[in-house]
């Protein structure tokens, strides 16, 4: 039996309020302001330069309108499904009403892959950007409370990746307004920060590094040309990945129906031109191949213009941004979880509401352990790549989800209608299916390792406890 769960009940569920249920506090600037919390990180400082030197060129930008273009996709999906199912959950819960209740289990599970281990990876990298900050003070941390077990003979911690994750999931326990606050304070600076990049560098612009704009294809495939520019469309679109956990916290903005199409395409249009804009001034600034192999590509360009001390500004920006990023990907899994848990596919644990702070805390000290065990212990290169096929697949089956909806309840108010129905969700699984191809097997092996596990525990747990699986079973 395929179980899905009445999107009338959903709605009724999101408008309770009181004691044992989500706080709304969060106003469509907030919303905006966490998906760019989400997105700005690591894409914009680093992926830039590396899709400059081994793809596109000067033409990274378009690559950039190339990616943004395939977000939009699935981000105009998710306002649709957001505003008309203003509950926290995200594609989980928009699974359950379309797909029935094991897709919904897939997704959900599926998520933890992205926000779960997508925090566990931004932490690690948190660290590496902090211990640059200490040696710019003339301060070094041991080499074993910097790294990864496996990375030091006879082990090690990395001890300041699992203090960020732990303290961010503290300050989500204590409430969703706090935390929103201090997203507000960190998206500020990292954007203050990228738009003085911008203004600073602008007039050292090099004319000679944007030509040829378009590099010629040297003959291998995936180098420069029209195919370069899809190659570096390919990697800097997960430069974009985040804006969909705005839809986490539906369930806690002030009008859902009309905040949460502003948060998550504003959030994207917002993040868009500013990376057309620091590509653009970057590849001007030097030639693109200088940034290959390098870590640091902005502060490397930034170097021309002599504004030396705004190299500290930059490592300060980068960290505020991927503080902001652990932040909101922590406040996604716990609402997800939470969501899981209302509908009896997890224990009780996870659904616990905090009597003062109406936060689901019990679930924020569950990930605090759970990511900062990967943060701490575990190398998470390979990670990445789990992060993003979770991440695609979701997005994949929120487009489906869209179609199938308009099928099956073609009458329901939507208070945001995706365009070009069914054009726009089938581009939108087109790409995000290209895109998973291209990753490398490993990462498929890792899904399905996954994937599996999550079928064992729905099937020995959440099958048998499901709450809408229950009231089907009175009622027959």
């Amino acid at each position: 039996m395929n179980l899905k769960k009445p999107i009338d009940v959903l709605v009724a569920e999101s408008a309770e309020s009181g004691e044992g249920t989500l706080k709304r506090t969060l106003s469509s600037t907030s919303l905006i302001a966490l998906g760019i919390g989400a997105i700005i990180g690591a894409g914009l400082f680093s992926l830039t330069g590396i899709a400059a030197a081994e793809h596109a060129g000067p033409a990274v930008t378009l690559s950039f309108i190339l990616a943004a273009v395939g977000c939009a996709f699935a981000g105009l999906c998710y306002a649709e499904f957001a505003s008309m199912i203003p509950v926290a959950g995200s594609a989980y819960t928009y699974s359950y009403a379309t797909m029935g209740e094991f897709m919904a289990w897939i997704i959900g599970w599926d998520l933890v892959l992205e926000y779960a281990l997508g925090a566990a990876t931004v932490g690690v990298s948190w660290s590496g950007y902090f211990n640059k900050l200490l040696h710019e003070f003339g301060l070094e941390m041991p080499l074993y409370l910097t790294k990864s077990f496996a990375e030091v003979d006879g082990g090690g911690i990395n001890l300041p990746a699992v203090i960020i994750v732990s303290l961010l999931s503290l300050l989500l326990m204590r409430g969703t307004k706090e935390s929103a606050t201090l997203n507000n304070f960190l998206v500020i600076v990292k954007v203050a920060v990228v738009l003085l990049f911008i203004a600073l560098g602008w007039k050292f612009i090099n004319p000679a590094n944007h030509t040829p704009y378009i590099p010629k294809n040297t003959g291998v495939y995936g180098e420069f040309g029209i195919s370069g520019i899809a190659a570096g469309a390919a990697l800097v679109f997960f430069a974009f990945i985040g804006f969909d956990a705005v839809s986490t916290a539906a369930q806690e903005a002030k009008n859902p129906q009309k905040g949460m199409p502003i948060g998550i395409l504003g959030s994207l249009v917002i993040c868009t031109i500013l990376y057309i804009l620091f590509a653009h001034v970057m590849t001007g600034l030097v030639p693109f191949s200088v940034f290959k192999g390098d870590a640091s590509p902005a502060a490397t360009a930034f170097k021309v213009t002599g504004y030396t001390w705004l190299q500290m500004g930059l490592i300060i920006a980068i960290l505020a941004g991927y503080t902001s990023v652990i932040l909101v990907m922590l406040m996604g899994q716990s609402r997800v979880f939470y969501t899981m848990s209302k509908d009896g596919l997890l224990p009780k644990f996870f659904g616990s509401i905090h009597a003062k702070f109406r936060t689901p805390y019990k679930t924020n000290l569950f990930f605090m352990v759970f990511v900062s065990v990967f943060a701490g212990f575990v190398p998470v290169t390979d990670l990445g790549h789990m992060v993003s096929i979770g991440t695609l697949f979701a997005f994949s089956l929120v487009c489906i989800g869209v179609m199938i909806l308009r099928k099956t309840d073609p009458d329901r108010e939507r208070p945001f209608k995706t365009p070009l129905v069914p054009l726009v969700p089938i581009l939108g699984v087109i790409v995000c299916v290209y895109l998973m191809y291209s990753l490398p097997w490993e990462a498929w092996v890792r899904l399905a390792i996954w994937m599996a596990l999550g079928v064992v525990i729905y099937y020995f747990y959440g099958k048998k406890n499901s709450v809408l699986g229950k009231k089907q079973s009175e009622n027959s």
